[in-house]
């Protein structure tokens, strides 16, 4: 055996086309060449591969012989005693990824992958082999990333003012990064976390330096002065609101700063985008409005009515207000992924709440490019809602994460289920019963059916809320929440509900 790969693992390739080809031939002539030291090649040696044409079986690549088809990989693994695995067909459909990835996931092996054929890197000196990489999570997703149409969201960001409110966070910090890349006028960032806020600043003057002209602010969306001080100022001609606490356990224990927060903050700066007359307000919102069964969710789902509101006021002449709606996002502050990733790292068990629990997820670019298109196209008055596709048991992630960590779920890392969190729904939505759906130019995107706000009443309980918030009176913050929000309910009984459905 050649002294290069004498600590090389035994790998199994699949895919016998062109990206499986070039990297067995950079693997093997790697590892022959006298002259190279390449430590990378050296992790590799090549046992057998899989293919599903059937015309491609005992053939062989550099002496590498295609021994059978996807659904034998389980079997091979054991037959040739594999050690790790290499998808190498970049131009896979995302379906059938997902199904091959299931199959590795069943031999308890570590799989490798080489990058969709968009974002491969060919030709030149570029090494396939220095663009293997593990499989990332959004991969167990199951479904095609949602692509967006950029030129829309060119024409809309280039040259504006925009500001993003909460514009150090998950969400809005990717909004930022993505404004910056169409020409704005200016962005400014607001945000009460200083951290986060200085952290986006200087990932973007590291990025941009001085061309673009960027705006950090430590403010509050809660305070009317201070924010009608940045808009008279800056004048946007676009607000992306993202501002907001988003915690659903935290948020059943301090409802106060929820109400505070998300609803006070969003009728601050969307009532001071229309008088400032911007000329579109966006505000980010989430599945968990839909039948709140949290205060965090009703008070989001108060914030849609406030732009829904503010939209179908005839005074209104110059702003349009538009909601977006998505579900989980990978990644974001809070989001169940890192924490296995902790937890699967550290040796701990897995915790999960509930053995049938289900999200819809998305990745960050994906919500933040909703975001960006539903804003293009929006005319005011609109919930956006994106099609995620078949929502994920959160059980069968955290088993397909382990997976991914070369370990088997159950026997070296165990998952333990917690419990329903307060205020947690075993399943989430994206529409409530009194909504349909309506097609946009963009496939995946929906708007949903505008529901009339009786304008009068709800100013009105709009204020009790506000002022029973203020006082920090819970009791009746929370009741003026269920009046404004009918649909807001206990965890019990919508779980209940749920689960004699199942």
């Amino acid at each position: 055996m050649n002294k290069n790969i004498s600590h090389a693992k035994r790998t199994m390739i699949i895919g016998a086309g062109n990206a499986g080809q070039m990297l067995i031939s950079e693997i093997i002539n790697a590892q022959q060449s006298p002259y190279t030291g390449d430590k990378l090649a050296a992790q590799y040696e090549p046992v057998c591969i899989v293919d599903n044409d059937p015309e491609k079986l005992d053939t062989d690549i550099m002496g590498i012989k295609v021994v059978g088809t996807s659904s034998d990989i389980p079997n091979i693994a054991k037959q040739y005693r594999i050690e790790q695995i290499i998808l190498a067909i970049p131009s896979l459909q995302e379906e059938n990824r997902k199904l091959i990835i299931d199959l590795c996931n069943e031999t308890k092996l570590p799989l490798k992958i080489i990058p969709f054929i968009g974002t491969l890197i060919l030709g030149g000196e570029s090494s396939l082999l220095r663009q293997v990489r593990d499989i990332k999570t959004e991969e167990l997703l199951g479904r095609d990333p949602v692509t967006f149409n950029n030129k829309n969201i060119k024409d809309f960001v280039h040259n504006k003012i925009c500001m993003v409110t909460g514009g150090g966070g998950s969400i809005g910090s990717e909004l930022v990064r993505q404004i910056a890349k169409y020409e704005p006028k200016q962005v400014i960032v607001v945000d009460i976390y200083e951290n986060n806020a200085y952290e986006i600043q200087q990932e973007l003057i590291m990025e941009y330096g001085d061309e673009l002209n960027l705006v950090t602010l430590i403010a509050s969306v809660r305070d009317y002065y201070r924010m009608n001080q940045i808009f008279e100022r800056y004048k946007p001609d676009v607000v992306f609101h993202a501002a907001a606490h988003k915690h659903v356990p935290l948020m059943e224990d301090s409802p106060m700063e929820a109400i505070k927060n998300n609803v006070v903050g969003t009728f601050n700066v969307a009532t001071l985008a229309q008088f400032y007359k911007v000329k579109k307000f966006v505000m980010i919102s989430t599945d968990k409005a839909v039948n709140p069964t949290n205060a965090m969710g009703a008070s989001k789902r108060c914030c849609e009515m406030i732009v829904q509101y503010l939209a179908q006021q005839k005074g209104n002449c110059c702003t349009e207000f538009v909601a977006t709606r998505f579900g989980n996002v990978l990644g974001s502050n809070g989001s169940v992924i890192p924490i296995f990733k902790k937890q699967i790292e550290q040796g701990k068990p897995v915790t999960v709440t509930h053995p049938d629990i289900i999200r819809y997820f998305m990745t960050i670019p994906e919500a933040v490019s909703l975001v960006m298109e539903a804003a293009a196209m929006a005319h005011g008055g609109e919930i956006f809602v994106l099609d995620m596709g078949k929502p994920v048991k959160i059980v069968t992630l955290a088993e397909n994460l382990i997976r991914m960590y070369g370990k088997e779920p159950y026997v070296d890392v165990p998952i333990r289920f917690t419990g329903l969190r307060p205020g947690e729904k075993i399943k989430e939505e994206l529409l409530m019963m009194e909504e349909g759906l309506k097609k946009t130019s963009n496939k995946l995107i929906y708007i949903g059916k505008q529901i009339e706000i009786d304008e009068d009443k709800f100013i009105t309980e709009l204020r009790s809320l506000r002022d029973a918030a203020l006082e920090n009176d819970e009791e009746t913050a929370i009741r003026a929440l269920h009046k404004i929000v009918p649909t807001f309910i206990t965890p019990e009984e919508f779980n209940k509900s749920v689960l004699q459905k199942a």
